[in-house]
């Protein structure tokens, strides 16, 4: 450990990395307070204000709640109906709070203040967990990186030359930054899993309807998801958000899925290529480091890639065509006050017909029977969460693609392909490149199989540790290569 990275254990700085199971046990034990670790968070988040990882942040709420978690315990209740009593939680700026702001990202929702929680929010409340803040977005989350034009973007922890990812940028700043061990994000062509890629940090996209999301996302392709330094944390926090709600139609019965102890063999398929799109040699190579891994855990693992059409054209209608609805006749009036972006996205949308709009859910429609052939002799599907690395601050996409007149998600193949499924899909960090950023690797399962895919995740994390005391200090991990089996 660096002198850095020991001063802050010599501060106490270690509180604000402890999972959500060892913060209850030491909040049960009287170790520390709830209200102990609020304040180690909020100083956190004053000093990495920089990096922009909250575009609200609620002190005074955060300490009433725990005031409320420290009470419960002095009282020496283990408080079985509130099982996160007291843990610091941020909420991406998408979601409802009731009665603290939620922005959107937006000039024109930049003084908002609902008068409901989203049904994510609510339950977590319900389960004594202190909503912290809210966390950075791009406008509506219209894009893969948080900035907007009401604070600008959340910056890498790890370097802030380079982008969070996005769009729930700040919610992996947050988690990576031991800002409270759950970060609640939305994934609607991987908005979770990018910034879990990019800011080494663990990104759960449940599989669709197993979190309900009010009000509902239109075009049927943004899920609610944790963001999180632990497997075992997303799957707790995915637990007390899931289940049906009446305002999500879209929105299934039951409780999310626990990490189940892992049948081993699983049966693994990697794929570096998807046939339209691959990845670059960094992010095989870590795909292919997790690969042994995970063999070497005891899993049947088979590098096969897939050969899939293109299906960048399907995204893009089904993303731009139900944006094109945004702001009705009034998108004129208000066109001055929007992300250029955004407005381009809305327009873009509109010049589509009816018959696109058809033919991409019949095309959608398409690709999830393909999947479920291709992935009929397995359990789970090993890829990298992106091509590459993290790209400029600044910059709405990588420089290849953020210039052109609609910024699409060509660059991201491997994370809407799943939000065009709907499967489930976890991006767990597999490294540094040599440039010292973050990747990912992703396992995707099938409809409803959360459980294979976090056991297999939980199974990676095991047998490669990732436990960064803090971004660029004590990473304790080599540089994936090609040929590095992990370790």
């Amino acid at each position: 450990m660096n002198r850095l990275a020991a001063a802050e254990r010599a501060t106490g700085a270690e509180l604000a990395f402890r999972s959500v199971d060892e913060l209850l046990a030491g909040f049960r034990s009287r170790e520390f307070s709830p209200s102990e670790v609020l304040e180690e968070v909020l100083a956190r988040a004053e000093r990495f204000a920089g990096l922009k990882p909250f575009l609200t942040v609620d002190p005074d709420g955060a300490r009433a709640a725990a005031r409320v978690a420290d009470d419960g315990y002095a009282r020496g209740a283990q408080e079985p109906a509130r099982p996160l009593l007291g843990v610091p939680v941020t909420i991406k700026d998408l979601l409802r709070t009731e009665g603290l702001r939620t922005t959107r990202g937006s000039l024109l929702t930049a003084d908002q203040v609902p008068d409901e929680d989203a049904p994510a929010v609510a339950r977590l409340r319900a389960a004594g967990a202190v909503v912290v803040g809210k966390t950075n977005t791009s406008e509506g989350g219209w894009k893969g990186d948080a900035g907007n034009r009401l604070i600008g973007p959340s910056a890498n922890p790890w370097d802030p030359r380079f982008t969070s990812g996005g769009s729930s940028g700040g919610a992996g700043v947050a988690a990576a930054l031991g800002l409270g061990p759950i970060a609640v994000g939305t994934d609607g062509g991987g908005s979770v899993r990018i910034p879990a890629a990019y800011c080494g940090v663990v990104g759960y996209k449940p599989t669709f309807g197993r979190i309900p999301y009010h009000p509902p996302s239109p075009e049927g392709l943004s899920h609610v998801g944790p963001l999180t330094r632990t497997v075992a944390d997303a799957a707790t926090a995915a637990r007390h958000m899931a289940g049906y709600d009446p305002r999500d139609p879209t929105s299934v019965p039951g409780r999310g899925a626990a990490v189940p102890a892992p049948r081993r063999p699983l049966r693994i398929r990697m794929a570096t290529s998807l046939g339209f799109a691959s990845a670059g040699p960094e992010a095989c190579a870590a795909t292919r480091s997790a690969a042994a891994v995970l063999a070497r855990a005891g899993h049947d693992v088979v590098e096969l890639d897939l050969d899939l059409p293109d299906q960048l054209g399907t995204m893009m209608t089904l993303w731009a065509g139900h944006e094109s609805v945004s702001y009705g006749a009034d998108l004129d009036r208000v066109a001055d006050r929007l992300d250029p972006g955004l407005l381009a996205l809305i327009r873009y949308g509109r010049t589509l017909s009816a018959y696109d709009l058809a033919a991409a859910h019949a095309g959608r429609a398409e690709l999830r029977q393909r999947m479920r052939s291709e992935m009929g002799a397995f359990d789970v599907l090993l890829t990298p969460t992106m091509p590459g690395t993290a790209f400029a601050l600044g910059l709405d996409a990588p420089p290849e693609e953020a210039g052109a007149d609609v910024v699409g998600l060509g660059w991201t193949p491997f994370t809407y392909l799943f939000n065009l499924t709907g499967q489930p899909a976890v991006s767990v960090p597999a490294g540094l490149s040599r440039a010292g950023l973050p990747l990912g690797v992703q396992l995707v399962g099938l409809l409803h199989r959360d459980g294979d895919v976090l056991a297999t995740a939980s199974d990676f994390e095991a047998n490669r540790p990732w436990r960064p005391d803090y971004p660029g200090l004590d990473p304790h991990i080599d540089h994936p290569t090609e040929g590095d089996e992990g370790r």
